[in-house]
């Protein structure tokens, strides 16, 4: 049982692309209610993100964007 918790723990500051609602993508750096919507109309018009890279192709987020937030991501 000891292993669970710390296993959580280092996950729960992740922001998984393909289930965050717009309250969680928006603890991402640079990311407010504008841009938490743009991910999430990306993610019903195209589908799963296949990779963290991937988000890059939503209006509005940038190489810079996307580095500055690349350790809080996950699928």
């Amino acid at each position: 049982y000891l292993a669970r918790p710390t296993q959580q723990s280092v996950h729960s500051n992740q922001v998984r692309l393909n289930s965050a609602s717009l309250e969680q993508l928006q603890q991402l750096s640079g990311v407010g209610m504008k841009k938490a919507q743009a991910i999430v109309e990306y993610r019903k018009q195209n589908g799963k993100f296949q990779s963290i890279e991937e988000l890059q192709q939503v209006k509005g987020i940038g190489p810079a964007l996307f580095a500055k937030n690349k350790h809080k991501l996950a699928l």
